[in-house]
């Protein structure tokens, strides 16, 4: 029978924005109809570059797992557990980095680009070096056969079956080769048009209020050619109009496209309709936020199920894994 299992992870960088919500959120939502899904806070993860400063890791946690959940990650179709729970991780991370060769890691497109372009923190340690190998203990020890992936990360996954060879090569059979499954990301600029991210301070919350979200909308960039209102624009490089192709229906797309091209329209009316849909698709997102944050004890008790099930798995592929190698 094919491998129906799914497994993603995501680390805790705080509050999730609406970047995460179409970038990801969406995705899992959709798999968690079709698949077995795993889906993990990779809070060991964040100490690949967060190690000097932890104490703001488990509020984020909570956070993250809130929002998932308030989104509509289901923990009756889903296990939803934290990586540092289940300690059978860092045991086959161990045991991969035994037999891994040293260069498969310098040559991870991911940390060249990341040694290059990072250059406020120290990332001359190991475990940044090593973390796509912990990446494929996480993606093994559940015996995967899909990983939910952008094109940029398909690497990862390559990687992990090149590490899943070498073992079972070494010591049999064991740990079947994931692969990737390609997902399509939106891309949602921030409200300065750069990437949306909290390091920018460019980001709209889920958890932000009407008032929040409406003063961001309200003040974020346009086009830059149009700088009167008699200018015509090109929806086409105006950061809102990528809201639009998201939120708005296509009677409404085609009246901003029309309307901002003859300069029919301001970014002012633009932005309006764009605010009434955002906050129309949000409110019962939010308003299930807050039934999660009144109810700790019941966000607790399914991340708690979610470890004991995701633990029962990863005993088992250890079970294997050290008979297998003898030890």
């Amino acid at each position: 029978m094919k491998n129906k299992t799914v497994l993603s992870g995501m680390r805790p960088t705080g509050k999730l924005h609406l970047g995460h919500l179409h970038g990801v959120l969406e995705n899992w939502k959709k798999l968690q109809e079709e698949y077995h899904c795993l889906f993990f806070v990779a809070d060991w993860h964040s100490l690949t570059s967060e190690y000097a400063d932890t104490k703001g890791i488990g509020d984020n946690v909570n956070e993250m797992i809130i929002d998932w959940l308030s989104f509509g990650i289901d923990p009756e179709n889903a296990t939803i557990f934290v990586q540092s729970k289940v300690m059978e991780h860092a045991e086959l991370h161990l045991l991969l980095s035994m037999i891994t060769p040293l260069p498969w890691l310098e040559r991870v497109p991911t940390y060249k680009e990341q040694m290059d372009n990072i250059r406020d923190k120290d990332l001359g340690t190991y475990g940044f070096l090593g973390y796509p190998l912990l990446q494929s203990a996480d993606i093994l020890l559940y015996r995967a056969g899909f990983v939910p992936v952008g094109i940029d990360q398909v690497p990862h996954v390559e990687f992990t079956r090149e590490v899943a060879r070498r073992f079972n090569f070494l010591y049999g059979d064991v740990l079947p080769e994931p692969q990737h499954l390609l997902t399509q990301y939106p891309k949602l600029p921030g409200t300065d048009g750069r990437k949306m991210s909290k390091s920018y301070n460019n980001s709209i919350y889920l958890s932000d209020s009407d008032e929040i979200i409406s003063k961001k909308i309200k003040t974020a960039m346009t086009d830059p050619q149009r700088v009167r209102r008699t200018d015509p624009g090109d929806p086409e490089v105006c950061p809102i109009y990528s809201y639009h192709q998201i939120y708005s229906t296509d009677e409404q797309r085609d009246y901003v496209v029309k309307g901002c091209k003859s300069a029919d329209i301001g970014c002012i009316e633009c932005k309006t309709i764009l605010t009434d849909n955002v906050l129309c698709e949000l409110g019962p997102i939010r308003e299930r936020r807050q039934s999660f944050v009144d109810n700790p004890s019941r966000v607790k008790e399914i991340v708690e199920e979610g470890n004991i099930k995701a633990s029962a798995m990863a005993k088992k592929t250890m079970e294997d894994v050290r008979r297998a190698m003898r030890i």
